[in-house]
Parts: structure tokens; sequence; C-alpha cells
């Protein structure tokens, strides 16, 4: 198809556009951040809710079960804290991880209107995605669930019924890594909790009776142990992504670079946001909830796929 001073192509990879150029005039980088995202999707839907319940079943075990009954007050509280602490960490993180806009390209954008509007040097060429009609940056990929080109693409992730790209990863990494720490917290709740109960009396350990208990605390473990597994690989996975500049789909798709990568303190900044400080582990960070409460009111969430 050609134009007016350009070649405009149907394609999947490698645009030439820069990975930082501007889609969208009418929206700035805060507005962008503060977008309502949600994806309707039936599988991801379900599996979020799954780890909200897990999450919630390992809370109720390790409070009602495990720390209540105990006769030491201290051990109690202070696990019972940070148990629950970092149980509202996690689930914060996964929330903005599946509300925040991966980074989206406008669908629709390739227009010949918008493409005189870029200025592009005669004879250049430029890619579009023939799925989503859009103008491809560079490092975009096309997610099916989403039905969207997104920036930096990592992969589709269903847990948090939303894809990992570059808005959202740092709360998807820091979403694993709670995961990862309340599992490890469990375990050893748990292991403290069997060894209690096979020296004392199975019947004082908890206000439960002895088969219920055993079975919340086997399921417990189980849970723990497949969790803990899972995040502590996916969060590797992500920092070893992150410090090596390329997306698990550049990697697995064997993407020969054409940016220039970034050095690997640099690619955390980049993910993470400035110098390293407790907002980088903080989900809370960045969050305007008088904004979202003032765009809800005047039309509702901006994105919803």
């Amino acid at each position: 198809m050609q134009s007016s001073g350009h070649r405009f192509r149907d394609v999947e990879h490698h645009p030439l556009l820069a990975e930082n150029d501007s889609y969208d005039s009418s929206s700035s980088e805060a507005d962008m951040a503060d977008r309502v995202w949600f994806i309707r999707d039936g599988c991801g839907m379900v599996c979020a809710v799954m780890t909200w319940l897990l999450v919630v079943y390992a809370d109720f075990v390790v409070t009602f079960v495990m720390l209540l009954p105990s006769k030491d007050f201290w051990y109690s509280l202070i696990n019972g804290v940070l148990f629950n602490c970092l149980a509202v960490l996690a689930l914060s993180s996964h929330l903005r991880t599946m509300l925040t806009d991966p980074g989206a390209v406008p669908k629709g954008n390739a227009t010949k209107e918008y493409m005189e509007s870029l200025q592009l040097k005669p004879g250049e060429v430029i890619y579009k995605c023939p799925k989503c009609c859009s103008i491809k940056p560079e490092r975009a990929h096309h997610c099916s669930i989403c039905k969207r080109c997104i920036r930096k693409m990592d992969h589709h992730c269903p847990w948090v019924n939303n894809c990992v790209g570059e808005r959202n990863q740092r709360f998807f990494v820091v979403f694993t890594m709670y995961i990862a720490l309340i599992s490890a917290h469990a375990l050893i709740l748990c292991g403290f909790q069997f060894f209690s109960c096979v020296k004392g009396q199975w019947t004082e350990c908890s206000d439960f009776s002895p088969p219920v208990t055993v079975i919340l605390l086997v399921f417990l473990c189980l849970e723990g142990f497949l969790f803990l597994t899972f995040t502590a690989v996916m969060f590797g996975t992500q920092i070893h992504s992150i410090c090596n500049d390329e997306t698990e789909i550049e990697r697995l798709k064997s993407e020969k670079p054409t940016w220039e990568r970034r050095l690997r303190w640099e690619g955390m900044k980049s993910v993470f946001g400035g110098q390293p400080s407790l907002l980088w582990i903080n989900p809370f960070a960045g969050f305007r909830i008088k904004r979202l409460m003032l765009r809800a009111k005047k039309g509702g969430p901006e994105f919803s796929v």
C-alpha cells in the first residue's frame, strides 16, 4: 500500500518507529497512568478470583488455625501482623497489575491523516499491525487476548488477567515477590505448627479437631510450596529479563535486538523508576485515587477491553 511520501506495510514485527514516540497526542503520561484498564476475559477473571481466594484461604489458616490458638502472645502478634501486611501488599500489587494499562497502542490509529501528522521522510517505511490496525512502535507485540498491541510485551498472564508490559511490569514483579514471601512464611509457620502439635496434644494446639487441622495444614503446605516455586522462578525470570533489557517474547523468538540495550542497572531504574528506594516495592506508589474517582464520575473507565 503506497501513500504520499512513505510506504505502509502490514507486518507483525520489527517496526521502525522509536519506542518513546507518542501515539496519543491528546493524552499525557500522567493521564495514561491514571486510566482504568480491565480485560473481559473469562479465563483470566476466574484465575484472578482464584488467586485472591487462595491468599484469603492462607490468611484464614495462618490466623485462625495456627496463630490465635497459640499461647505465645508475641509469636502470634508478630507473625500475624507480618503475614497480613505481606498479604495486603501482594493483593494490592495484583490489583495494580490487573488494572493498569500495560502499554497499549491505540486501536485503528493507522489512518492517512495520522500518518501525515507524523511528518515522515519520503520513502520511509512504517509498520502496522493487521489485527488491530495500529501503527506498531518498536518492540511492541499483538496480544490476541487483550486485542491490542502492547509496548514491550513480556507475556500475557491469566493469573493477573492482563498483559505484562511497559507500564505494569514493576507491579507484576512486586506481586511475584510478595506471593513468594508469604508462601515461604506460611510454610515456616506450618512447620512450627506440626512440630508443636506432635510435641504436645493435637487437641490443644488448635481450636479445630485434629483431622480438620491436618487437612487444612496439608493443603496450605501444598499451596505454599507450589506458589513459592512458581513465583520465585517467575520473579527471577523477570529480574533477568529486565537486567538484559529483553522481554520473554523476544527471548523465545530469538529476536535480534534492533535497539540499544540498557545497562543492567539502567534497566532496573527504567522499570522501577528512579534511584533505589522503598518506592520500588510499594504497590501504592503513583496511585491517585482522587483523579480516578473524578474520571469515574465523568464517564467511567477509559479502557475496558
